[in-house]
């Protein structure tokens, strides 16, 4: 009995937990495999919509600053002799206000020079007894004149083709919404677009104001219309994909485009109402609608993706 109980059953427990310890390993890191044999059961289709009637109206708001016009220097009409000079440097003045007197010799009379417009006057160029003549630069005038500066993206510029002149201003804390005049796209060489009106004078602005400036580029009712992924341009003429509905390759068709807001655009020519068209140009990112959660209290995070 001895034997067994320091022997036989001490050597007897090691091999039952070494078949346990051997079944375990033989669980956790060798499982059966059963190889599962998928069949695709769906395709991936583009998706398509349908051309039908509708109303656009093509209006662009944009944001910007009330600036004071830009100031110019004004040269003599004159040749002759400075007999007065009327303002100092500085001087804010009022239009046909007199600002020199000079004596022409030929023939001979005192003549006065006035304002052109009201401003204020800087870098005088004349003193009383001095000789001038025509196309001497006398002084230069900051017209009191003011003007809204709003920044446009560059891609919004095909919208502007064709802009009317006149827009509708707002001004932050300011008077009612009014009318100003003369709007005129600029783009500078380095590529930075603006949009300039003119404020009108009876309007009390300061330079620095926040403003809108609000642009009613065209509007169309009871017209074709499609979404603007589905169109490859958007300037006068674009492209569209024409899709028959049996299963073939969409028809690459060309059409001519009307007024456009950012997300319908007015079809002119080269479509039927009923046409069945490829919702986005092939290659064209779709936008996934963005997914938000809260992550840990006051924390959110948003989710996103694409699809093409």
């Amino acid at each position: 009995m001895i034997v067994w109980r320091r022997w036989i059953f001490p050597l007897l427990l090691v091999l039952v937990f070494g078949v346990c310890a051997a079944a375990l390993v033989k669980i956790a890191f060798f499982p059966d495999r059963t190889e599962a044999v998928v069949s695709p059961e769906a395709g991936i289709t583009d998706p398509v919509v349908v051309v039908e009637r509708g109303a656009v109206v093509n209006s662009l708001s944009l944001s910007g600053n009330v600036a004071r016009d830009e100031a110019y220097a004004v040269r003599s009409e004159l040749t002759g002799t400075v007999l007065v000079v009327h303002v100092g440097e500085g001087a804010s003045v009022a239009a046909g206000q007199k600002l020199f007197t000079i004596r022409q010799e030929d023939p001979r009379k005192d003549i006065d020079v006035l304002a052109p417009e009201a401003g204020d006057v800087s870098e005088i160029a004349l003193v009383k007894g001095q000789t001038t003549s025509v196309g001497t630069e006398t002084y230069t005038l900051t017209p009191a004149r003011y003007h809204l500066l709003a920044t446009v993206d560059p891609v919004q510029l095909y919208r502007l083709v064709n802009a009317p002149t006149e827009a509708t201003v707002t001004i932050t804390g300011g008077p009612a919404p009014f009318a100003c005049t003369g709007v005129g796209v600029q783009v500078t060489a380095e590529g930075t677009a603006n949009v300039r009106c003119a404020i009108p004078a009876d309007q009390t602005v300061f330079a620095g104001l926040p403003a809108t400036i609000d642009l009613a580029l065209g509007q169309v009712d009871d017209a074709l219309v499609v979404p603007v992924t589905a169109v490859q341009g958007g300037a006068g003429s674009g492209k569209v994909w024409v899709d028959a509905g049996d299963g073939a390759e969409p028809e690459e068709r060309a059409v001519k485009l009307g007024v456009n807001d950012g997300v319908t655009v007015e079809v002119t020519e080269g479509l039927a109402e009923g046409d069945s068209i490829r919702q986005f140009v092939p290659g064209f990112v779709a936008p996934v609608e963005e997914f938000c959660y809260e992550v840990s209290p006051g924390v959110e995070q948003c989710d996103s993706g694409m699809s093409w």
